[in-house]
């Protein structure tokens, strides 16, 4: 039987230069792991307009129940605006006070998170009262589950305290290596070297583990116990990156929470990351088959 995996927060559509596509790390998240065998849960909210119910219709498509995804009869369904730089790396502008920033507290919720096996949030939904409100509930009563948190910054918000909140209820964080510089600053966090990085960061939250993905260079990440990991980039013809950090993390998620060992888990997200990276877009479907088949034919940077 798969894990119960719980992901927090936006769905949205991606605006891309070729027209709209699903999208939100939760839904990207939930799509994979399911892909991979879990039983993802997606929590989140949806405007009652004509956006809201073409998610419905594409959540059914893609295999994602909608059981617990909530319908707002005054804010709008969320949308980003995607744009690629000259290094084909991704640019997000996030629509302000959707749907999705008004996830309510419910009962349904309270039972989904408390039988998790693993709950999943970011740092989009913390923007409003409203979520931020209901995910510090939902942290506090689901205390048997993992709570991984994957730290990915947008333009719209960064509040110090929000942040070092989430970091303090997180057991796992997942962070990209671009934004160190930046959360090293923020959060007083004294910049050396990445490893020393990732220890620091361990040390002042109590972490158990702090992942640092480095897109072509790989993994590097810190356990409280067992120290650094590193893990090589592969050798790829990247397509795109939009939904390759949640590949990683349902690849990671799947191999940890069913008992592998840590270096074995990085190694798995690490490969199915890369090669969400070969296909176009966040949801083209790949087996652990497939994940396993790449790994073993693709050669990795020294």
């Amino acid at each position: 039987m798969g894990k119960k995996i719980v992901a927090f927060g936006e769905i949205v559509w991606d605006i891309l230069p070729e027209g709209k596509v699903l999208g939100g790390t939760p839904s990207n998240l939930v799509f994979r792991c399911n892909a991979l065998g879990e039983n993802g849960y997606l929590l989140s909210r949806l405007g009652d307009d004509e956006l809201g119910h073409a998610a419905l219709d594409k959540l059914e498509e893609l295999g994602i129940s909608d059981r617990n995804v909530q319908f707002d009869s005054e804010f709008k369904t969320g949308t980003v605006d995607v744009e690629f730089d000259q290094n084909n790396e991704s640019r997000y502008s996030v629509a302000p006070d959707v749907a999705f920033d008004h996830i309510e507290f419910s009962a349904e919720a309270l039972k989904l998170v408390r039988e998790a096996d693993c709950l999943v949030f970011g740092l989009l939904p913390q923007r409003f009262g409203i979520s931020k409100n209901t995910l510090r509930e939902l942290l506090k009563e689901s205390p048997d589950s993992v709570h991984f948190f994957d730290l990915k910054l947008f333009e719209h918000f960064f509040n110090v305290q929000v942040v070092e909140r989430l970091l303090r209820a997180a057991h796992i964080v997942r962070i990209k290596e671009k934004e160190v510089t930046f959360l090293a600053d923020k959060l007083n966090i004294k910049l050396t070297s990445i490893e020393d990085f990732a220890s620091a960061f361990a040390i002042k939250f109590k972490m158990d583990l702090v992942i640092i993905t480095r897109g072509s260079k790989g993994i590097l990440a810190h356990h409280h116990k067992h120290g650094l990991f590193f893990e090589p980039g592969f050798k790829i013809e990247m397509e795109d990156n939009v939904g390759s950090g949640m590949a990683f993390s349902a690849g990671f998620l799947h191999y940890y929470l069913n008992g592998k060992r840590i270096e074995e888990a990085l190694k798995f997200g690490n490969a199915a990351g890369a090669l969400n990276s070969t296909k176009r877009g966040a949801t083209t479907h790949f087996s652990k088959d497939d994940v396993l088949e790449f790994m073993n034919n693709t050669l990795q940077n020294l």
